[in-house]
């Protein structure tokens, strides 16, 4: 009995550990992106992706819809992605860089990238222009709102 004792203690504080991992990455979203109105960036064969665009620290938060990152691309048509989980990376990489591209900061470069889970990733960039203070009008995509349907 003391045995078991004993080791309940640190099976308790290793949950709690592994509870402070989740709640870490909740709580940075949080702080850095809650505040953001998304957009929506489009690629390949008409995938979505969220995008949360921190200019101030320049990063941005991917977010993925949970069923393409289960079922892959093509979910309307005929074909699924064997294996969506092979392609995300180069899937959220591609998303990231349109937005940049299609934000009109082409000279910005992908600096890093930081994974949560497999729906949401968070890009870090570098840009040459120097960073616009808070407030500052700045290129949205144009006619893309999360939510609402295009007609």
């Amino acid at each position: 009995m003391r045995r078991r004792a004993a080791l309940l203690p640190i099976g308790l504080a290793g949950f709690g550990l592994a509870l402070a991992g989740c709640t870490t990455g909740f709580s940075y979203i949080s702080r850095n992106y809650v505040a953001l109105t998304p957009q929506v960036v489009t690629i390949g064969c008409k995938e979505p992706y969220e995008v949360y665009d921190n200019r101030q620290l320049r990063r941005m938060l991917i977010v993925s819809n949970a069923l393409r990152e289960y079922a892959g691309c093509n979910l309307s048509e005929v074909r699924i992605d064997p294996d969506p989980a092979a392609s995300r990376v180069k899937r959220f990489r591609t998303a990231a860089r349109a937005y940049l591209d299609e934000t009109v900061r082409e000279d910005c470069r992908i600096t890093g990238e930081t994974v949560f889970d497999p729906q949401k990733s968070e890009f870090a960039y570098a840009c040459d222009a120097p960073i616009e203070k808070r407030g500052t009008v700045v290129p949205r995509l144009p006619g893309r709102h999360p939510g609402l349907n295009q007609q």
